[in-house]
């Protein structure tokens, strides 16, 4: 089965040099801050917060994403945050390669594997870990420091296990994510 085209405007959205394509319309904050593997797409609405980092002097890195990853619409990316010694600080977040991030998730963990797709409306709390090869269902809400064991799924509020993946999942997720960002070309 084929798919059709994903149909963008051109000028909506900004092609780099290692073929990530972003949207003009999406909310890139501390874009020194963030680094993208290549072929990553980050669609409409979507808001990326790489502003938010440890206070001092010098460039950090705040976000790294992998390659072929989708960030979709309205999705809200922000490193996780937490109170010590009486000093608010941010830390820094890892997403893998191949990794799709459902419409209107919010993702505050600490390292998102490979292979890895989170649903729409999904809440992933700080300073979660989501190990490799795992799935987490649409309107799934994981809880802050909870961490997602590889070939997982995960769902409900609070999620919880549902299912495991098969062991070809990593072939499955390289094979959407590099037909996904073929079939999403300008008009």
């Amino acid at each position: 089965m084929e798919l059709a085209p994903i149909h963008y405007e051109k000028s909506e959205y900004i092609e780099t040099d290692t073929g990530n394509k972003v949207s003009r319309k999406s909310v890139i904050h501390g874009s020194q801050n963030i680094i993208l593997g290549g072929k990553t797409i980050i669609q409409t609405e979507c808001m990326v917060r790489g502003d938010l980092r440890r206070s001092g002097t010098g460039h950090a890195v705040v976000i790294a994403v992998g390659k072929y990853c989708l960030l979709a619409q309205r999705s809200i990316i922000r490193p996780p945050s937490k109170v010590y010694k009486n000093i608010f600080s941010y830390y820094p977040m890892k997403i893998g390669d191949f990794v799709h991030i459902g419409e209107n998730s919010i993702v505050e963990a600490a390292s998102i594997g490979s292979h890895v797709q989170i649903g729409k409306n999904c809440v992933i709390g700080r300073f979660a870990i989501i190990k490799d090869c795992a799935q987490i269902l649409d309107n799934t809400v994981i809880a802050p420091n909870c961490i997602i064991p590889s070939f997982s799924v995960y769902g409900g509020n609070p999620g919880l296990l549902k299912e495991e993946l098969p062991e070809c999942w990593p072939q499955v997720m390289e094979k959407e994510a590099k037909l996904y960002y073929s079939i999403f070309t300008p008009k």
